[in-house]
């Protein structure tokens, strides 16, 4: 398979790429200087050129240039204009978008069915997006990623253990809350599971490994997995089930990479009793 990858040095473009050379696949970077999100005729020309079998669209607005509305164009305008694009070339689009889509008012797990409630910010550029693909190429894949797990704390990446790693140096301790049941997954089993999602039917995917696990549980199982000293504080203050079914992709368990996890959770109580 040759791939054409958005995003490709960032925290899940990283592990993707990682994942398709080891199993053999070709790998091409999507190049933003010749090929602008808002210049359609050069995203054209770039896409030919390549001549890919699949599109992974990861890329977000992560790294402000200063362009007027460049969130809106990054997070939503772009992946309409390649959904648009793949669709008339007949390659394969995958594009990611986040369980952000969802606001912190709803209620959880949720499922392919689940109604996306995000009113503003970074969730609800996913959501229009997400509308906006769909519109443009029903032949797409949407993949709606949780909080990515990385293995390394000190990379600086976008992801929990280096969060953490970070809290400890700030703070002195993390704090973890014993009443959140987060959407996570692994980098590596995430990139698994978009590549599976390229090879299904068209739909809509949701990736989480959290069988019922709050934060507090998976920042210990954490610690624990990377012989990291943090200091984990039990919080009550955030109260959410986050978590995302879908069992088409086949993402292992939480407890497959994290041993010391306890009996997860199903449900959270939402009162602040």
């Amino acid at each position: 398979m040759k791939a054409l990858l958005t995003g490709a040095s960032g925290t899940v473009g990283t592990a993707l790429t990682r994942h398709l050379h080891n199993k053999g696949h070709e790998v091409v970077r999507w190049d933003r200087a010749s090929a602008l999100p808002d210049d359609y005729a050069a995203m054209e020309r770039f896409v030919r050129a390549v001549a890919p079998d699949v599109l992974f669209h990861l890329a977000i607005a992560s790294q402000p240039t200063g362009r007027a509305q460049e969130s809106h164009l990054v997070n939503v305008h772009w992946p309409s204009e390649l959904a648009w694009l793949t669709r008339q070339l007949g390659v394969r689009f995958v594009a990611t978008s986040s369980v952000m889509v969802f606001s912190d008012d709803a209620r959880g797990p949720f499922t392919v069915a689940s109604i996306p409630d995000a009113q503003e910010g970074y969730g609800a550029e996913k959501k229009e997006a997400e509308a906006r693909v769909f519109a443009q190429n029903p032949e797409a894949r949407v993949v709606r990623l949780g909080w990515q797990i990385g293995t390394d704390p000190d990379d600086g990446g976008n992801h929990m253990a280096a969060w953490a790693e970070a809290q400890m140096q700030a703070h002195g301790q993390v704090e973890a809350s014993t009443r959140w049941l987060p959407a996570c997954s692994f980098l590596d089993d995430t990139a698994a599971a978009l590549v599976s999602a390229a090879e299904r039917r068209p739909g809509l995917y949701l990736v989480d490994s959290n069988d019922g696990w709050t934060f507090y549980d998976v920042a210990c199982a954490l610690a624990a997995r990377l012989e990291r000293p943090w200091r984990v504080v039990p919080t009550h203050a955030f109260v959410f089930n986050q978590r995302m079914r879908d069992p088409r992709l086949g993402v292992a368990s939480l407890a497959a990479r994290l041993p010391t996890l306890g009996p997860g959770r199903a449900n959270i109580v939402r009162s602040d009793d």
